[in-house]
């Protein structure tokens, strides 16, 4: 029995201003499709009945955001006449009729969770999903910050980085605080692409004959090229390969089908000069071989290119490897930097930015913030000595501090971030990987004892009580966002997570407190 695949309504393009100075193609690209909410939330629930007992778990994740949405949209449509029931989603409205769906803020983070968690599926009709998301949050909200990250990200999942790069940059006028790292996002991916070109013309210069099969379709040349390769006839091949490559780029083809083209060329380019990384020995001596394969320097070089463009794109480009000569730190290094020493950790909730305890704050050997945190002197010290933060955005990197601990779950991503959102010299130590993910690498708590995801409090939190050297050690404003959050402007529209379970959290401070006020939890 054939899927059903989800219908897309068609769309229409908004008064979106597009950045200047871009091809045509990747303006086209970028220009934001006008959708309507209703045409949206009709699109979640057919997507949602679709994910019934789904077996993958980024699916799951994705249904339950999209009836997250549907019982937000649900509670928030205003009640209708007992005679004439309001159906949960209803017709679009016919333009200019002016009864389309708003917008509201409620629905607003339910929305753009969904977008959020189907880019994550990574499937061809979950992604498009996605943009529909986007592109409903930036009809409504031309200026919406979250709204054009999300597009950016989805364009670059569908391989049209000129067009992402669009997008993150509007992201980035709208914004004063770049926490995401998209600075460096933009780096990696002009750097990406500018390598890319470099190596497609010194292919094509090296190859003349390839300009003649460029306009040819893609898969005629490809497959004759690789038919002749395989008998032998690597001269005849070699310019239908790249005349195939040259047409896919001049096709403006999606970025991930050009990389797999290079890698397979370079590939059979290696095969045919019997270097490391290819699969058989030299073609034989009687035919003409190419530069390319005369002079292994070459081919070397280009496959230096293929390497740099894509690490590139992946990583972004780092001026300083060093970060500026940062040391770091192991878990016992760390303790014997702390020992004896009293210590604050200090919340990023309204209890503490209301409050007048700076002076005491910093009157502490060591303070600890977290995060997005926010000074104001007066109610929350002046005083930074140790920065602790999750990996996934870089609000006050760029604030020196002695220490900053990045905390990640997996070691890759941690690993990702701290390449790309480390600011050199604006840290003196940092944890290494023995500090990465304290409560599942050292406490060994699995979720089989501790379900949810632990947050960068509870964390730092946990490995100071495990490690047991502060004579004092106390909790300052710790509330759990029961007054609200105090962050950096930028991060004040970041919604209160609901992967933590703050109620298993307080529980276990409460159980360790010796002495409890209405601004400080003393542990020591």
């Amino acid at each position: 029995m054939t899927k059903a695949r989800t219908r897309w309504p068609r769309q229409r393009d908004a008064e979106v201003p597009i950045t200047s100075g871009t091809s045509g193609e990747a303006v086209a690209a970028a220009r934001v499709n006008a959708m309507d909410l209703e045409t949206c939330l009709s699109a979640c629930a057919a997507h949602s009945a679709k994910l019934v007992a789904s077996l993958d778990s980024r699916r799951n994740a994705l249904a339950e955001a999209l009836r997250h949405l549907l019982a937000t949209h649900a509670a928030t449509v205003p009640a209708a006449p007992a005679t004439s029931p309001l159906p949960l989603l209803r017709r679009p409205a016919k333009a200019g009729s002016g009864s389309a769906l708003l917008l509201g803020d409620a629905l607003m983070d339910p929305l753009l969770a969904v977008g959020n968690k189907a880019l994550a599926c990574g499937y061809e009709d979950e992604t498009k999903l996605a943009l529909m998301v986007a592109d409903t949050v930036l009809t409504q909200r031309k200026r919406s910050r979250a709204g054009w990250r999300l597009r950016a990200r989805v364009l670059e999942a569908m391989g049209a980085e000129s067009a992402a790069v669009i997008a993150y940059e509007r992201y980035l006028e709208l914004t004063d605080d770049d926490g995401f790292g998209v600075a460096v996002k933009v780096a990696g991916l002009r750097e990406g692409a500018r390598l890319r070109a470099e190596l497609v013309q010194r292919l094509a210069t090296g190859c003349p004959e390839a300009r003649e099969f460029a306009d040819r379709p893609v898969v005629e040349s490809w497959a004759k090229g690789l038919e002749l390769h395989a008998r032998g006839a690597w001269d005849e091949a070699r310019p239908r390969l790249i005349g195939a490559l040259l047409a896919q780029i001049a096709a403006d083809a999606p970025v991930g089908e050009v990389q797999q083209t290079l890698s397979r060329y370079l590939t059979l380019a290696r095969e045919q000069a019997g270097v490391a990384g290819g699969g058989s020995a030299p073609a034989s001596t009687g035919t003409r071989v190419p530069a390319e394969l005369a002079a292994p320097a070459e081919l070397t070089a280009l496959t230096t290119l293929y390497a740099e463009q894509r690490r590139a794109r992946m990583r972004g480009p780092v001026e300083d490897p060093t970060f500026g000569g940062v040391q770091w730190l192991t878990l016992g290094e760390f303790r014997n930097r702390i020992a004896g020493k009293s210590i604050c950790l200090i919340a990023n909730s309204q209890r503490v930015g209301n409050s007048s305890l700076g002076a005491e704050i910093d009157d502490y050997d060591l303070v600890v913030r977290f995060n997005s945190y926010r000074i104001d002197p007066a109610a929350t010290g002046r005083r930074t000595d140790i920065h602790v933060s999750i990996h996934k955005h870089g609000f006050n990197w760029d604030q020196h501090v002695d220490t900053r601990l990045i905390f990640g779950g997996i070691s890759g991503d941690w690993k990702y971030s701290l390449r790309n959102r480390l600011v050199p010299g604006a840290q003196t130590y940092l944890g290494d990987e023995s500090l990465r993910w304290p409560v599942r690498d050292i406490g060994r708590l699995g979720r089989d004892v501790w379900s949810s995801i632990p947050t960068s409090g509870f964390n730092m939190l946990w490995l100071l009580d495990f490690l047991d050297v502060n004579p004092r050690l106390d909790l300052i404003g710790f509330d759990f966002y029961e007054s609200g959050a105090y962050r950096l402007p930028a991060a004040m529209r970041m919604p209160i997570t609901s992967v933590h379970e703050y109620t298993s959290e307080k529980a276990w401070v409460m159980e360790r407190a010796q002495s409890v006020t209405d601004m400080r939890i003393c542990l020591r």
